[in-house]
């Protein structure tokens, strides 16, 4: 590929939404989108509750 259309797709891309292709990323699919999921089902009543306490903290915490 030459310069001139390299940049010119660079251009597109960045540009136009829509020329852009989306590909989701096979390790994620094949996943599921199960991390956060998947880890407070291992984790007991007070290990989440322990979770979610930190969680706020740091949420509303003033500083940051």
């Amino acid at each position: 590929m030459d310069l001139n259309r390299l940049a010119a797709k660079i251009v597109r891309e960045s540009t136009d939404p829509d020329a852009r292709e989306a590909r989701p990323d096979p390790a994620a699919v094949e996943r599921g989108g199960k991390g956060g999921r998947a880890r407070a089902e291992r984790m007991t009543p007070q290990e989440r509750s322990a979770a979610a306490r930190r969680a706020a903290q740091a949420r509303w915490s003033t500083t940051r």
